[in-house]
């Protein structure tokens, strides 16, 4: 069983460049990730139309994968895929938008009960 869920919002970084955003994220990214020690799986999400409050996003952001986590340490887990996204060992896009609205990354731990 995962121990944990990371969730990460993200977007392009322009609207013209959706489809090679979600391209790179879809081919590319997330096949990177979860190739990693301590990633199980991942699923990417779209925010639907429908919304208890219309028009609430989360900071902005459309988009959200929930990734499937089991790592003894997850402050190393993350310092791992900042790492892999600095020198070279992801492959990174300029289609997602990493300056003016970057992704927002969560690690989410089962409550006892």
């Amino acid at each position: 069983m995962p121990q944990a869920k990371m969730v990460v919002y993200s977007s392009p970084s322009s609207p013209d460049r959706e489809d090679e955003y979600n391209k790179w994220y879809n081919e590319i990214h997330l096949a990177e990730v979860c190739a990693m020690p301590g990633i199980l799986s991942a699923v990417r999400f779209s925010m639907s139309e429908a919304q208890m409050v219309p028009g609430v996003t989360v900071a902005g952001h459309r988009y959200m994968a929930i990734y499937e986590v089991d790592a003894p340490d997850f402050t190393a887990l993350l310092a791992d895929m900042l790492a892999r996204s600095q020198d070279g060992r992801f492959t990174m896009s300029d289609a997602i938008d990493m300056t003016a609205n970057p992704p927002i990354t969560l690690m989410f731990e089962p409550l006892a009960g």
